[in-house]
């Protein structure tokens, strides 16, 4: 049953929001403290919140600026064209990547991942190293769907970023920061017309 049921969430995460919901659940049926899905109070809430913001919003001018032209992506997120100069859909999609990216995904993908995959694979350096890897190629692979190789290289990335920061602190607020403020960062970006600039800033 413990089987069947870490398999359900598995499958409900492939709709974000669901997969976070389907860990919850799943915590509580099975007496899973959310301290062990990294839900705890952190050392410091003003590091964790602000240092995980100010993480996301370097990591994805990093990422636009940097690492994606010299993997040769497009400088535009086509997935995303119609969010340039449209403030109702930015007010929109700004509420969905807190709440759905920055705050879902990571329960998800990091929280309850890392504690089932820790269950099997043990907690030593060399198992949270193997994790923070398998879980960024999954994260990677899920994001193809919607913003095709350009959002799985990205993602890859991030995924990584925000996976090592987990298994780092313990505790989910700051990756939820971080994550929550690269997705912001992207959606400002596009929406001021700003990423060919962004994408050219260093190599023109």
């Amino acid at each position: 049953m413990p089987v069947i049921a870490t398999v359900a969430v598995l499958v409900a995460g492939v709709v974000p929001p669901f997969g976070a919901v389907a860990a919850l659940v799943w915590a509580r049926w099975s007496g899973t403290s959310l301290d062990q899905l990294g839900l705890r109070r952190p050392p410091s809430w003003a590091w964790a919140l602000l240092g995980g913001a100010g993480l996301g919003i370097v990591l994805k001018l990093v990422m636009k600026a940097v690492v994606l032209p010299l993997l040769g992506a497009s400088p535009n997120n086509l997935a995303y064209a119609h969010l340039v100069g449209n403030t109702p859909l930015l007010i929109q999609l700004t509420v969905t990547v807190i709440v759905v990216g920055g705050v879902g995904e990571e329960i998800f993908w990091r929280g309850f991942l890392f504690e089932r995959l820790g269950k099997v694979l043990g907690s030593g350096t060399a198992a949270a190293a193997a994790i923070v890897v398998i879980t960024s190629v999954f994260f990677a692979v899920a994001h193809y769907f919607e913003q095709g190789i350009a959002g799985v290289e990205q993602a890859v990335f991030t995924g990584a970023v925000f996976g090592t920061l987990y298994a780092r602190t313990g505790v989910l607020w700051p990756s939820m920061a971080a994550h929550a403020a690269f997705d912001v960062t992207a959606l400002v970006i596009i929406y001021a017309n700003l990423e060919p600039a962004t994408a050219h800033l260093i190599f023109r």
